[in-house]
């Protein structure tokens, strides 16, 4: 799968093989909060800043277009839903892998609640999901949540590697799932997940350090990078904060060395 492997090296670092991703698809669910009023703005600080990737629904990839400065690989979000429904938990699909492909994308992604009540339909739609991702050569980035009456912890190690492991096993090329909170734990979701898995950066956060320890923590664990985006689009300076990310996920950097970072450092 040429294609994929040439869509991929777009997503991923390919001198750390890591990646910063910074998922932008929320106008959708929340509509036009603080940090992506103007989708152009803040693709230019993250782009600029180093970020390997962002996450936008098909809309979006069209006004938050760049043509100059440095490429930012698009990934392509194909399911919504809004926090004005019934049951914002519900994803449906709302684009096709070979939309994507017309506007130009290096990859797509599809959220999954395991767990969820209408878990069956999302199981389905990522395997159908997957199977147009095989067939043209587009990476796929499944969003992996455990979710539901039986989920006693979203954040449990077991839960967090079940729905991890399905979305491998079901053909999704990078995993984005929740960090369990400690390292031991995670090194274990990891370990249970045959495909990259990349941390999301849940909730905004009130502290920066707790937020770049999360990263710095992650990776240590085996992640292989990090999809994070209120606590970079909503962060009072984007441009600094995804140097400082991308400065633990590709250079190593302590969570302390990070927040030396104040200019134009090269972080990747």
């Amino acid at each position: 799968m040429y294609g994929k492997m040439v869509r991929l090296e777009r997503i991923v670092n390919r001198a750390t093989g890591r990646s910063v991703i910074v998922p932008m698809d929320h106008g959708v669910t929340l509509g036009p909060i603080k940090g992506i009023r103007s989708m152009k703005n803040t693709v230019d600080a993250v782009a600029s800043s180093g970020a390997d990737a962002a996450v936008v629904h098909k809309g979006a990839a069209i006004f938050g277009h760049r043509g100059y400065g440095r490429d930012l690989g698009l990934i392509i979000h194909l399911s919504a839903s809004t926090s004005l429904g019934p049951d914002p938990n519900n994803k449906v699909l709302v684009a096709t892998v070979e939309e994507a492909l017309k506007l130009g994308a290096d990859g797509v992604s599809i959220h999954v609640n395991i767990g969820a009540e209408d878990e069956a339909q999302m199981l389905s739609l990522l395997g159908s999901i997957s199977r147009s991702c095989q067939e043209w050569g587009m990476p796929l980035m499944a969003m992996m949540y455990p979710r539901g009456r039986k989920i006693s912890n979203e954040y449990a190690e077991e839960f967090v590697g079940h729905a991890a492991r399905v979305g491998a096993e079901l053909g999704a090329d990078i995993i984005k799932t929740s960090y369990t909170g400690d390292p031991d734990s995670f090194s274990r979701v990891v370990d249970g997940c045959p495909v990259p898995l990349v941390v999301a950066g849940g909730p905004k956060v009130s502290s920066e350090m707790d937020l770049l320890r999360m990263v710095r923590d992650a990776v240590d664990a085996g992640a292989s990078g990090v999809a994070i985006g209120r606590n970079i689009f909503q962060h009072e300076n984007p441009s600094i904060i995804t140097r400082r990310i991308c400065a633990v996920v590709h250079r190593g950097y302590t969570p302390e060395e990070a927040m030396e970072i104040r200019g134009h450092e090269d972080v990747r």
